[in-house]
């Protein structure tokens, strides 16, 4: 005999602690990170002939994100539970596609906590040297010595995430109010310039004239291939939509917070890249990302003073310092709500009765990102994690925007309690809309990656198939064993996870 569905329910034990500020906070500081200091302007090296189109196609890249943006906010107006891609995808789609799409997902953003952790330490590094501590910059750049504060990084970010939703708010708020003071520092100083001022210091201090470069013309297909590369500087917003569980007034902070982070980080996008290009010319930042890696500290030191060009270094620094906790959160409930679902070791779902936090997630979380800290410092390279992470994201998208098509189709009932752009066809509107430029998105992607002449055991498109076969090895023998226990499976997924 199936048990009936409330008897497998319970609490959920987390405590809805979190404000509107906390949830932005938290999908701003997942979203903002080393990459705006870098792929902007690396760009032109991985996507030549982009040339002065780079705002233009930051902009057609921020499409599909707003569209994805607008897919979470409808479901998680009706769905604001933790682990909230999982719950959407599993209660519109199905619970295969809910949790092997979710299980990449996790895969995937905790290996990039990892390479963030092992990324900050030479940010570090180049503030020392800026300050002529030339022994502290060598020390940094040791390979155990940068494993080791990688480490130290990565758990005291842990610990925060363990301690409760308080902590984790007055940890990470602040943190952002920093990093967005610092970083207009590169937007005042880059509209602060032109062109003329760059020329005159680049001769004044290396002797060297601009190059004389012609206009490449507009052309669609790279235009799309560089907005490709630079989506992937807009994901990180859905850790909001994880954090579901434990927002205040849940079903309006949760959209709300998702818009604010996504109109934030979209601005500061462009003003960032805008004042950059605005003091340095792009045929010169094209020549040079030939020869050298760029970013946008390295490209305004030739025009500000020493100290300043400190400050923006740590700036970036601390960007990518944000965005450890706040992906912490978000992998942990993930992992929370397939064992509340009962579709992952059901021990998992465990909350500590004081801190309210699933403490076995967080630190199962940690655990797997410091397999990413010791494959970078194995490898010594990360850009294999951040392709899988970006393919990851993409289908996670993808799913979402299919499951505001499917909802209330799969589930009237959850579908009726939808809060945010009630009208079934503007919801259709963003839905279809979204579903194609994402895949449009995604097959760029998987072109280019198949396409590199990489080895095959370094493409993201075959690892990531590697990580939904083992998703989907893990889904089949936990719905076995819900099966054997009498679990009215149906009846599980057509109602949510408990409060």
């Amino acid at each position: 005999m199936s048990l009936p569905n409330h008897d497998i329910r319970r609490d959920s034990g987390l405590s809805r602690e979190m404000g509107l500020l906390g949830l932005a906070a938290t999908g701003i500081c997942s979203m903002l990170g080393a990459a705006i200091n870098i792929i902007p302007f690396m760009i032109q090296r991985n996507v030549p002939g982009i040339g002065p189109f780079v705002l233009e196609a930051y902009l057609f890249a921020a499409v599909p994100a707003i569209l994805a943006a607008l897919s979470y906010a409808i479901l998680g107006s009706a769905m604001p539970r933790a682990g909230g891609s999982y719950v959407y995808a599993s209660r519109a789609l199905s619970p295969y596609l809910g949790f092997v799409a979710s299980f990449s997902q996790w895969f995937g953003l905790s290996i990039a906590i990892g390479i963030v952790s092992y990324v900050i330490v030479p940010f570090l590094r180049d503030v020392a040297l800026a300050l002529s501590f030339e022994t502290a910059g060598a020390i940094l750049d040791m390979g155990p010595v940068r494993f080791l504060i990688a480490l130290v990084f990565l758990w005291t970010f842990v610990v925060v995430n363990l301690r409760g939703v308080q902590l984790y708010q007055k940890t990470l708020v602040p943190l952002m109010f920093l990093m967005f003071g610092l970083g207009a520092i590169v937007i005042v100083a880059g509209f602060s310039f032109d062109h003329a001022d760059f020329a005159g210091a680049l001769w004044h201090k290396e002797g060297m004239q601009l190059p004389t470069t012609t206009v490449p013309p507009f052309d669609f297909s790279t235009h799309l291939a560089a907005a490709a590369v630079l989506f992937a500087t807009f994901i990180g917003f859905d850790s909001i939509a994880q954090a579901g569980g434990e927002a205040r007034n849940p079903s309006r902070s949760l959209p709300l917070a998702i818009a604010i982070a996504v109109g934030v980080v979209s601005t500061f996008y462009i003003l960032f890249t805008a004042a950059v290009y605005h003091a340095v010319p792009w045929s010169y930042i094209a020549q040079e990302s030939l020869s050298r890696d760029l970013t946008a500290p390295g490209l305004l030191g030739l025009l500000l003073p020493a100290g300043w060009t400190v400050a923006i270094v740590f700036g970036a620094a601390i960007a990518l310092l944000n965005d450890l906790p706040a992906m912490l959160l978000a992998v942990s409930r993930l992992m929370f709500a397939w064992a509340e679902d009962g579709i992952f070791p059901k021990h998992i779902a465990y909350v500590h009765p004081k801190w309210h936090t699933p403490n076995r997630a967080i630190l199962l979380s940690g655990g797997m990102a410091t397999v990413g800290i010791l494959g970078c410092y194995l490898a010594g390279d990360f850009f294999l994690g951040v392709d899988l992470l970006v393919m990851s994201m993409l289908v996670n998208f993808l799913f979402m925007c299919l499951s505001v098509l499917t909802l209330p189709v799969r589930n009237p009932g959850i579908a009726r309690n939808v809060r945010v752009i009630s009208s079934r066809r503007l919801q259709l509107v963003i839905s279809v809309l979204g579903i194609v430029l994402l895949g449009l998105f995604l097959a760029v992607h998987i072109w280019k990656d198949l396409t590199s002449p990489a080895a095959w055991y370094f493409s993201s498109t075959y690892l990531w198939l590697a990580v939904m076969a083992i998703g989907s090895l893990i889904y089949v023998r936990e719905m076995r064993i819900l099966r054997a226990r009498g679990v009215d499976v149906d009846a599980l997924f057509a109602t949510l996870p408990p409060e």
